[in-house]
């Protein structure tokens, strides 16, 4: 059967604005992903993976930026579950990756302390400089839930830091 539709995908979805969503907002969702999960090729995989269902779902989704957060945010915590449940059962085990610049890696190392959703968390708010009820959408809870994943979070870091 041939489709009318001039790009396979949704139908109705504009080709021209899926790519200014996609050149706008791809790099952000991949940082979100890469903070989560640790893993550059992970994250690059999740935001992709994002933007392929937004595309194929087409008209369904009324604002694509809130629902590609949602959709990161939703992968990575699967990934996230994996790799935890892989780690579980290997038994070869491997040396983390350590970078030269020290202080960037003692404030990684702080963040990955956290859980994958405090992570995001803090990543939406202070990195993308979102408000609570945006968080809160990307996150599937309620605006109260983020600012106690926020605290918590900050409180986690400021212990690990050191930071009075």
């Amino acid at each position: 059967m041939v489709s009318d539709d001039p790009v396979p995908g949704g139908p109705g979805l504009d080709p021209e604005a899926f790519r200014e969503v996609y050149d706008v907002h791809y790099p952000p969702l991949v940082r979100l992903a890469y903070l989560t999960t640790g893993s550059l090729a992970a994250a690059e995989d999740v935001a992709q993976e994002a933007f392929i269902e937004w595309f194929r779902r087409g008209d369904q989704v009324r604002e694509p930026v809130p629902f590609l957060r949602r959709a990161v945010v939703s992968r990575c915590t699967s990934w996230v579950r994996r790799r935890r449940l892989e780690r579980r059962h290997a038994t070869v085990t491997t040396e983390p990756v350590t970078h030269p610049d020290g202080d960037t890696e003692v404030v990684r190392a702080a963040l990955h302390k956290l859980s994958p959703r405090q992570r995001a968390a803090v990543f939406m708010r202070f990195y993308l400089d979102l408000p609570e009820a945006q968080i809160a959408a990307a996150l599937g809870c309620r605006p109260g839930t983020v600012k106690s994943l926020l605290h918590r979070a900050l409180t986690a870091i400021k212990e690990d830091l050191d930071v009075a």
